[in-house]
């Protein structure tokens, strides 16, 4: 079933699984790894996946595959930059939707995200925003260290907060996209200060790697959705090298089984209540 509205954000000691998906297959995967855990999951059908198979194409496959499904699904539009495109988004159907204007000044972010959520709200559509700056890129891990990003300062997303209205907030507590050559540690002390001072669900991008006792950490202390893609990536690629001869059907079977396996597996661990 397609999830609407903010459910999804209950704040209830455990955290929803968002997981990008560029294909069909692994579409499919993401909500069969849900249906098998009876566990809500989010579909990040998200701005940088359109490349290859086409906006329509890949939301109405996203949105398809959460209305027939047995447990409830959101499909959320992922670190969007463009107005329009949200806007677009927001015609097809999508459950959430999420304005990145964190590489933009405080006043031009504040000023984006006001204009989505207005946009956003009248159509029963709940919006994400960002505030501070991640490193790295959500869809291609790096074998190089990257610079620290920005951290999100806990008063300034008070501020954020109060003057866009918007129903989440991705925050930069030292987390990183993709996998890195350098361990990567949370902040949790600086989350806990963040959420202290914002009244709304946050959200953790860049969770990829992290040791399962940073992402429970994360979820005690306010996070209620943690995004998901590297690991399913690789999973998805490394079923692609299996020789099935010529049979497609086999080859796009195991690439379901490998990436339902890793979806199934953050889910879960996102599910422990605290």
């Amino acid at each position: 079933m397609l999830a609407t509205g903010t459910a999804l954000l209950a704040r209830d000691g455990a955290a929803v699984a968002a997981i990008t998906t560029y294909t069909l297959e692994s579409t499919r995967a993401i909500v069969l790894a849900a249906e098998r855990l009876g566990r809500p999951v989010i579909l990040q059908a998200g701005a940088s996946s359109f490349g290859a198979v086409g906006r329509e194409p890949l939301a109405a496959a996203a949105l398809a595959s959460a209305r027939a499904a047995s447990v409830p699904v959101g499909v959320h539009l992922d670190h969007c930059r463009s107005v329009e495109e949200i806007e677009a988004c927001i015609e097809l159907g999508y459950s959430s939707v999420m304005i990145d204007g964190s590489h933009e000044d405080f006043e031009a972010n504040v000023a984006v995200t006001r204009r989505v959520v207005e946009r956003a709200h009248e159509a029963g559509v709940w919006v994400e925003a960002e505030l501070g700056a991640l490193a790295g890129d959500e869809d291609v891990s790096s074998d190089t260290d990257h610079e620290d990003g920005a951290m999100t300062d806990p008063a300034q997303a008070a501020e954020f907060v109060e003057r866009t209205g918007v129903d989440a907030l991705a925050v930069a507590i030292g987390n990183v996209h993709g996998f890195t050559p350098r361990p990567v540690r949370l902040d949790l002390d600086h989350l806990a200060k963040i959420a202290a001072a914002t009244p709304v669900p946050l959200v953790l991008h860049g969770a990829s790697g992290l040791p399962d006792e940073d992402l429970l950490g994360a979820v005690e202390r306010g996070v209620v959705k943690v995004n998901v893609n590297a690991e399913l990536r690789r999973a998805h690629i490394g079923a692609l090298t299996a020789d099935v001869g010529d049979d497609v059907r086999k080859l796009q079977q195991l690439a379901i089984d490998a990436m339902t396996a890793v979806a199934a597996e953050k889910i879960e661990l996102l599910a422990r209540r605290s």
